[in-house]
């Protein structure tokens, strides 16, 4: 079992990640912390209650954090997600408030009070919040089993850059203040999520599940695959935050290499930009397990669909 605290910005392929990890009898969800990113924080939360009231998971309480990155102005990407971040569906409001205390402060309470190694962080979003708690508590570094974090690109180089994926353009300092705090992390960059696209008939599957996830689902992939498929030219497109889960919870579907990893801040050119020792050239101490690929894009989204079907069919 996992218990774990998911750190998102949903979102469309954040809202398929909490979708997953709730629907797991593996996992065990203690808390969603938003950030700004895909769309500003208040709305990341209002988004966030809205998934899991629709997994049928009122009680999972919603943390709104960081209103922007630390250094740096937020990035927002409506573009890419719709004005409200997971449209694609006509979305109830949601029924319950967040919670009223800050997300930071609720991570580092909460870190330092379950015990130690007992819980996972889940990060699908730029890593503000998870920064700033480490910065105000060091010592929940040592508290964490393991960071799993959706971000970077090394040999697909960027998705927002020629040199940047989005979530570590948006707050580089933020991630190399995690990657340097010596937890246990793992990486599920573009290098890995773009070779598990999604299948091309996916959203009509989703759609013959006949549950309200199965519809919400369906609408949220039409119009996330829209961007990606004019831009890359590609019939589908990856659920990146979504996958990040698939590999805690499916170690076997993925192959990766323990390495060291840094984040470049300050590049005129490659801000934002994950430099990954993959030959260990520096010397310096692998720091991250970096996954590579999915080994079985199809097995995958198998099993993500046998999991968001035990949701509430209404």
């Amino acid at each position: 079992m996992h218990r774990v605290i998911i750190d998102t910005d949903p979102g469309q392929d954040d809202a398929f990640a909490l979708l997953l990890a709730i629907a797991s009898p593996d996992v065990e969800v203690i808390g969603v912390t938003t950030v700004a990113g895909n769309v500003p924080v208040a709305q990341t939360a209002d988004n966030a209650r809205r998934i899991v009231e629709l997994a049928g998971r009122p009680d999972i309480p919603v943390f709104a954090g960081a209103a922007g990155p630390i250094l740096r102005a937020p990035r927002p990407v409506p573009e890419i997600h719709g004005d409200t971040g997971i449209d694609g569906w006509a979305w109830a409001p949601p029924a319950h408030p967040i919670r009223p205390e800050h997300a930071v402060d609720w991570l580092v309470e909460t870190l330092l009070r379950e015990p130690v190694g007992a819980v996972t962080l889940i990060a699908l979003a730029p890593q503000t919040n998870l920064a700033l708690a480490l910065r105000r508590e060091p010592a929940i570094a040592a508290r964490i089993r393991q960071v799993v974090f959706m971000g970077g690109g090394y040999f697909e180089g960027g998705n927002m850059t020629p040199a940047a994926e989005y979530n570590i353009l948006v707050d580089p300092e933020a991630a190399a203040i995690v990657l340097g705090a010596g937890m246990d992390v793992t990486a599920a960059p573009i290098d890995c999520t773009h070779s598990a696209p999604a299948p091309i008939d996916w959203s009509m599957q989703l759609e013959a599940m006949d549950t309200q996830v199965g519809r919400a689902c369906a609408g949220m992939m039409r119009f996330f695959e829209r961007h990606g498929i004019a831009k890359y030219g590609t019939p589908t497109r990856p659920l990146h935050d979504a996958i990040a889960v698939g590999a805690l919870l499916w170690p076997d579907l993925f192959e990766g290499r323990r390495c060291p990893v840094e984040f470049e801040c300050a590049g005129q050119l490659t801000t934002g930009m994950t430099v990954v020792d993959w030959l260990r050239q520096t010397g310096k101490a692998d720091n991250c397990l970096w996954l590579r690929r999915c080994l079985d894009p199809a097995e995958l989204y198998r099993r993500m669909q046998v999991e968001l079907s035990r949701l509430p069919a209404t």
